[in-house]
This record gives C-alpha cells, structure tokens and sequence, in this order.
C-alpha cells in the first residue's frame, strides 16, 4: 500500500514554527517505508530550513492537493482548507471551542476526514500524542525567569532565544533563588514535563506536608496531586475514580498551602465542575504570599481565577493588581505576576516537533498503513460531509 503525506505550512498568526517531522525523521520514513512519499510546503517560519527536507529527498511544493493525508500542527484557517481531503492537525473543536466553530462548519461543508492528535487514544483513553512534556518544561522555565526579572536577583535568556533544550538547560546555571518555596500542580505530561525542569535546575523536592511544616535555607519546591488539592465534600475518602467521574463532588483545600508558596506552577488539568484554586478575593488577604504564577495549563479564569488572558511568547507575563482585581503592569511590589502563555512548545520548536513525530512514527503512521485501524476510526471527528458517531454530540456546534 503506498501514500503521500504533505507537511503543511503553518498558516495560522503568529506562525507556529513546529512541524510534524523533522528532517532526520523524513530520511528515516523514506527507509523504513519505501511506498511512502513525502511532500513539504516552502515555509520561511518552520525551525528547519526547506534546504533540510530537500536534502534527504522530501518534495518542496506548494500545492499538496494531490497528498493522502496533510499534516500540520495548529488549526489551518479555513481559507486553506482543501475540500475532500484527509487533514491531521489539533484542530481546538471537541470543546465546541467558539473560536473554532467557523473551522468545525467548513470541515462538514467541503466534505472533510479530520483526525484530530488530540482524539488520537490508547483503548484505555489515554492521549498517544501531545507537545505536553516541552509545554511544562518551557512553563516552568518562564516561572524561574519571571521571579528573576520581578526581584532582580538574576537574569535567563527567553526560552525562544535558546538554540535547543541543551543550551535553555545551560541557562538553569545562573538561577539565584533564595529560600523560596515552589509548588507544582498536576501529574499529567505537562506537569511531568515542569518536573523535568525543576530537577535539572537542582532544586530539592519536598512533601506536601514539608511544604506546609518546614523551613528551609534553599529553594524548594513540591507536587501537589489531586488528592493533595482536593477532598469530598460529605467529607468521605478522596477516591480517584470518583473525583473524575463528578469533581463536582469535591471541593478545592489548595487555600492551606497559599501561606506558604511564593511560585506557583499551575500544570493541573481543569473543568467547569471543578473547584478553583483559590478565589479572587483571597488574593487580597494576607495569607496570600504567591508572587509569580506561572499557569502552564492555561485556563482563562479557570483554575487560576486571576488569569484573565492568555499571553504571546514575545510579551509572556501580565500583572494582577489584588486591589483593583484587575490587569496591572508586571513586576512592580504589588503585583501577582502571571505566565499564560498558551502555546509554550514553540519556544523550543525543534526539540518538541522531534519529540512529537517520534510519537508519530512509532504509533500512528502504522495506523495509515492498516487497510483499517480502530485509532485512526475513533479519532475522526467528521468524514464524508457529517460528524462520524462519537461526535455527533457536536451537531449544534457544527451544523
């Protein structure tokens, strides 16, 4: 069985420079599939140069339309969607994300497969793909540099400014912290990832109850899971299961650890049912000591009430005036400064486009081979001009 895949350009602004392979990763799959041709478009924004691709025999080319499958990473704007094709992107439309809801009607209308990375599950639910490792890794950096830049105690160089993760970690050796206690929320990759980071940085990891007991003469940071941030409300045993079944359930106890965090690294997934981390109004009692929030998860006032936007990599941090309940300027004595920027893998685009399309190469370019794949089936959102089963709970939102 031979196919074509085309790399598509990234045409949403700001250009994201990630791509779904690298040039290392083409010269591989032309080996190990010798019925498979690669096709690229010219792109002066991608990480890796045109030259790279031609090099190991991908196809430069502005018009893929001839392509079995386009790959891209970030939603392909609607005026460059190609009717009856098979795309795979993120395409931010299973949440009837409002944003996306023109995009979600032309995918019906020209009669588009969509097979979203995000929809791409293991048969027990769990995500195959995702940038969510090198989203904490960046998410966390950006909180390091941010309290730097509020006290004056040290100076990183922006992630986006680093070559790859070996120079951004190099960067980790000018950290001056002080004696400041750091928490880290979630156990997802994306807080896996911000783990990741800590460590290189050296610094020492506590218990959630250290955290709250203990005082210490370096910087210290802990995890905080979902039984440490939450407990049932009829008061009976957190149970994990049950909590992602209703989380309505549960009321949030992060407000025992707001006395004693002074950065907080917000990588825990979150829902309308949940419970927020703390309230706007505890922002302005004493007790609330954090200064720099770094919200890698980055829901606009969910979480973390107070983030009331998401940021751009190159103007990546917002203050909250605690008073006014509202955007102030960062870095000033009164401010809570916060980190949201919503698309931290670009930061770092070619060491997370590698990460991804070894994801890719190893699980699901197999699948495209398969004359039928239960994947590939369950992770098409729409086919042949209508929502396929599992998402017809989008008809409102796409028709």
């Amino acid at each position: 069985m031979s196919i074509s895949i085309g790399l598509l350009r990234e045409e949403k602004q700001p250009a994201d420079k990630r791509v779904a392979f690298t040039p290392a990763q083409c010269a591989e799959l032309k080996q190990q599939y010798p019925q498979l041709s690669l096709f690229i478009q010219p792109s002066n924004d991608r990480c890796f140069a045109d030259e790279l691709y031609e090099k190991v025999g991908v196809i430069l080319q502005e018009d893929l339309s001839h392509c079995d499958y386009l790959m891209g990473i970030k939603e392909v704007p609607v005026e460059h969607l190609i009717a009856n094709k098979t795309y795979l992107f993120f395409s931010h439309t299973i949440k009837k994300q409002a944003h996306n809801q023109p995009l979600m009607k032309r995918l019906i209308q020209q009669n588009i497969r969509m097979i979203d990375y995000e929809t791409l599950r293991w048969k027990n639910g769990d995500r195959i793909l995702g940038f969510g490792r090198f989203a904490g890794v960046v998410g966390a950096y950006n909180g390091l540099l941010t309290w730097g830049k509020k006290h004056k105690t040290f100076t990183l160089m922006p992630a986006y400014e680093c070559h790859d993760y070996t120079q951004l970690k190099a960067e980790l050796n000018k950290l001056d912290l002080g004696p400041i206690k750091i928490i880290l929320t979630g156990n997802g990759r994306v807080s896996l990832g911000a783990l990741e980071l800590l460590k290189l940085a050296k610094i020492k990891q506590v218990t959630a109850a250290d955290i709250l007991t203990k005082i210490y003469s370096e910087p210290v940071f802990a995890v905080l899971l979902t039984e440490n941030l939450y407990e049932r409300i009829d008061g009976k045993p957190y149970d994990r299961s049950d909590f992602h079944h209703d989380p309505s359930r549960y009321r949030c106890v992060f407000r025992h650890y707001l006395p004693y965090c002074d950065l907080l690294i917000n990588g825990i997934y979150w829902e309308e049912k949940m419970d927020r981390l703390f309230s706007e109004v505890d922002t302005r009692n004493s007790p609330f000591k954090i200064k720099v929030i770094a919200d890698i998860s980055c829901d606009v006032q969910g979480s973390i009430p107070i983030t009331l936007k998401d940021t751009k990599i190159y103007d990546p941090v917002f203050g909250y005036d605690p008073i006014s309940m509202g955007i102030c300027d960062p870095y000033t004595n009164n401010s809570i400064d916060i980190m949201a920027v919503a698309n931290l893998p670009t930061e770092l685009p070619k060491d997370a486009s590698e990460g991804f399309g070894a994801m890719l190469m190893e699980y699901v370019l197999p699948e495209l081979f398969k004359p039928e794949s239960s994947i590939i089936d369950n992770a098409t959102i729409c086919k042949n001009g209508k929502l396929t089963e599992a998402y017809e709970y989008l008809a409102d939102y796409a028709y």
